[in-house]
């Protein structure tokens, strides 16, 4: 049986290459999903995904499976409690982010309803974008990650910038920054 094409940075070890494979790139919806894959994001800045990947079951354990209700009701104490847990990533400002960017996440739901973020983050999805042709060709941004990243930021969302939004739209399929060649690229949902 021939190996897979797929991206270089999917190639190994075992858990990049499962998560290019099943994961990235793939169609993303609802807000809670979202919101999870924001906030993983956001804790990879300055990191290697890798370290996110493997840390992803802790974060989701830490933070309520990233219930976005949940999360806007923690207090001082939780703080405590994430700062205190080895399995997730134990930085202040990205945690008070998470538990700040839910509470910014409620509000819009309930006044906007369910799925604004959803709604917002897929306004972003564009066809005008050319297939990469190698790993360098991938831009690390683009004008709307740039539109997404401050319109959250305008609503008081933390610790996200115009490179973690585009990271964001990779992974949940509304940019396709699959390589020329890759197979995974033309796979749906």
């Amino acid at each position: 049986m021939l190996a897979a094409r797929r991206c270089p940075w999917g190639e190994s070890p075992e858990d990049m290459r499962h998560y290019h494979d099943e994961e990235w790139g793939r169609p993303l919806r609802g807000d809670r999903a979202i919101f999870e894959r924001l906030s993983l994001e956001s804790f990879q800045s300055g990191l290697s995904w890798l370290t996110i990947l493997r840390k992803r079951e802790a974060f989701r354990a830490a933070f309520d499976r990233f219930d976005v209700e949940a999360i806007a009701a923690y207090e001082g104490s939780d703080v405590q409690r994430l700062l205190a847990d080895a399995g997730i990533v134990r930085h202040r400002g990205k945690i008070e982010a998470v538990i700040a960017n839910a509470r910014v996440l409620s509000d819009w739901q309930g006044a906007d309803g369910d799925d604004v973020l959803d709604a917002r983050v897929w306004a972003c999805a564009t066809t005008t974008v050319g297939v990469p042709r190698t790993q360098e060709d991938i831009p690390t941004t683009s004008a709307e990650a740039i539109a997404l990243a401050q319109d959250l930021k305008r609503r008081g969302w933390r610790f996200l910038g115009p490179t973690t939004a585009y990271a964001a739209l990779q992974a949940i399929g509304v940019v396709n920054d699959h390589i020329e060649g890759c197979e995974f690229r033309e796979v749906g949902p």
